[in-house]
């Protein structure tokens, strides 16, 4: 369904009481066996992720052939308390031999803490080969390298119908103005509200107004400001941090442009975030916002293409000469350097394994050896030429960099708080609380 491919937060290991995002798991619940985690068979290796349901299966797949090949046994586990148990195992002395970690900011906390294994230099070369310095950064630490990349997505598009755009005579937008002209002409000529959004996703509601949030920052303020407000050099009551609240609330907490076929203002926080999809692709809902992975949740036989049922363009920037996005990804990491442990490294960090998953479906990649023409979906497609883009300027999702108290506390709480009615100063006096005094 695309699901895994949305960010996800993080508890550090030292708060083991804050649990991650609830997704329903897969595998066993108990302990991983093999390698690092306590010896299961030589050729036997065990990762642990976030990565449930359908999403694991295809991982698995993704796989078989190298298993056979190399006479290796991969046995994965997910878990929707990845973090908590995670942090539960290493310091137990029964981690995995590779875990999946699904932010930069956890996973450079394992590594500070010694957990991780400087990763084999095979890994570090096909990294440096297949992905900008960007996604290589990421699974650096103290100037070390412990991990590659695996799977990522592109934030920041708006989904919308061709169809309903042909009979409404408007086109894509290229500038914020455009964006709101398209919006209200949308409005006026529809008699509805051309937006729809769903903040609603279990203990983790809220999250995809982050996303919006981030979006505008790096938009509209730059890449340094956007890295300066990762950090909290900047606070969020910062005016140029107001500022991407108050254009997003342009569109959000205008009654006359939100929520499409679901109900008022309010209603977004009831909303699941995946449940917006039919409605763009019935045509009931003119516009939302949500990263690539969404095309995972429209009806199957949906068309995506630039005349089908559904196409999408970047949310616009205040520069028409440079292209920001945000997203998110993995990065892949282990507590084991085995013989077996580290073909698997390789494997994972390698195009040959991109490609395997790529042409199950679902998912992009930021490793430019892909084949991107086995990528079917022409959205992901795009996704994947803009990760590879030297030329774009990419950022991490900036709440999956924040501490957890933050990016997954006060910050996906003060979302759902401003869509309820509490002030845009309030909000942001509030989420800035979260931030640890040292």
């Amino acid at each position: 369904m695309g699901l895994s491919q949305r960010s996800r937060r993080y508890a550090p290991i030292a708060l083991l009481g804050v649990a991650g995002i609830a997704l329903a798991g897969c595998g066993a619940p108990g302990g991983s066996t093999g390698g690092g985690g306590g010896g299961g068979g030589d050729n036997t290796v065990t990762i642990y992720g976030t990565i449930v349901e359908g999403e694991a299966e295809l991982l698995a797949e993704s796989w078989s052939d190298f298993e056979k090949e190399n006479d290796i046994t991969i046995k994965y586990e997910g878990s929707q308390d990845f973090e908590t148990q995670l942090g539960t195992r290493a310091q137990g002395g029964n981690p995995p031999d590779i875990a999946i970690f699904p932010q930069p900011g956890l996973f450079a906390d394992y590594a500070a803490r010694d957990f991780l294994k400087p990763a084999p230099d095979a890994v570090e070369e096909n990294a440096k080969k297949y992905w900008t310095q960007g996604w290589v950064d990421f699974g650096t630490y103290e100037d070390e390298f412990y991990g590659a990349p695996l799977m990522a997505s592109v934030k920041g598009w708006v989904w919308y119908s061709p169809k309903k755009f042909a009979e409404w005579g408007v086109e894509e937008p290229t500038s914020w103005d455009e964006l709101l002209t398209l919006t209200q002409t949308i409005q006026e000529k529809s008699g509805k509200a051309p937006w729809c959004a769903g903040f609603e996703s279990g203990v983790a509601t809220g999250w995809p107004g982050t996303d919006w949030i981030e979006d505008l920052v790096l938009r509209n303020s730059g890449a340094d400001v956007y890295d300066q407000w990762v950090k909290n050099e900047i606070p969020f009551t910062d005016p140029q941090i107001k500022e991407a609240f108050d254009a997003t609330g342009e569109l959000l907490l205008n009654p006359d442009y939100v929520n499409a076929g679901f109900g008022d203002v309010r209603s977004i926080n009831s909303t699941a975030f995946g449940d917006v999809a039919p409605q763009v692709a019935s045509g009931e809902c003119a516009l939302t916002h949500q990263a690539s992975f969404l095309s995972g949740f429209f009806p199957e036989g949906t068309d995506i293409s630039e005349d089908g049922d559904v196409w999408a363009f970047l949310l616009p920037s205040q520069s028409e000469d440079e292209t920001f996005i945000t997203g998110g990804g993995e990065i892949v990491g282990a507590f084991s350097d085995d013989e077996a442990t580290q073909k698997v490294l390789e494997y994972l960090s390698s195009p040959e394994w991109a490609d395997s998953r790529l042409a199950l479906g679902g998912v992009t990649s930021a490793n430019k050896g892909v084949d991107i023409e086995a990528v079917e979906n022409p959205i992901l497609q795009e996704s994947i030429k803009l990760l590879q883009d030297d030329s774009v300027t990419f950022r991490f999702d900036g709440s999956d960099q924040m501490p957890g108290a933050v990016g997954s506390g006060t910050f996906w709480k003060g979302m759902v708080a401003w869509i309820n009615g509490t002030s845009t100063d309030e909000v942001l006096t509030q989420i800035e609380t979260g931030w640890p005094s040292s």
